[in-house]
């Protein structure tokens, strides 16, 4: 079942949002800033990001955050997809489609139907399952040095 992310999920939310964090080799993150994270989740801004999660029996299997945000082409705005993740057991049967359903849902009921997101080439697994459910665009992207 996919659902909006709760304060009860605190400790498996981390668990998954580090996994993650390393799968985009980004390990050893601070406490600090899981907290942070998730105060936002937890505030349910509409001006922030949301998170769903996927559970089963208690236990989480997935999650993703999501921001709407104005966009100059179109007025009603977008809905970006920034973070999906699944745990190891869980991949495979429909964890990540439905909770990239659930962000479709969110974002049509906030009269944003245009959902994006970005993944690194090398996450086939990944890019096998968008491709049934989205559609790739030719863009590609560039980040300012630092």
């Amino acid at each position: 079942m996919v659902r909006p992310l709760a304060a009860q999920d605190r400790e498996q939310w981390q668990h998954l949002y580090d996994g993650y964090h390393r799968f985009y080799d980004r390990p050893d993150l601070p406490q600090d800033f899981f907290d942070a994270v998730f105060d936002r989740l937890a505030a349910d801004r509409p001006d922030d990001f949301h998170g769903l999660v996927a559970e089963e029996d208690g236990r989480l299997l997935g999650l993703t955050h999501y921001v709407f945000h104005p966009h100059m082409w179109f007025p009603e705005g977008v809905c970006y997809l920034q973070d999906l993740f699944t745990a190891d057991q869980a991949r495979g049967r429909g964890v990540a489609r439905a909770l990239i359903e659930g962000v479709y849902a969110a974002a049509d009921a906030a009269g944003r139907p245009r959902v994006y997101w970005l993944t690194q080439e090398f996450n086939y697994a990944g890019r096998t399952l968008y491709d049934r459910v989205g559609v790739r665009t030719p863009f590609i992207r560039y980040n300012r040095p630092l």
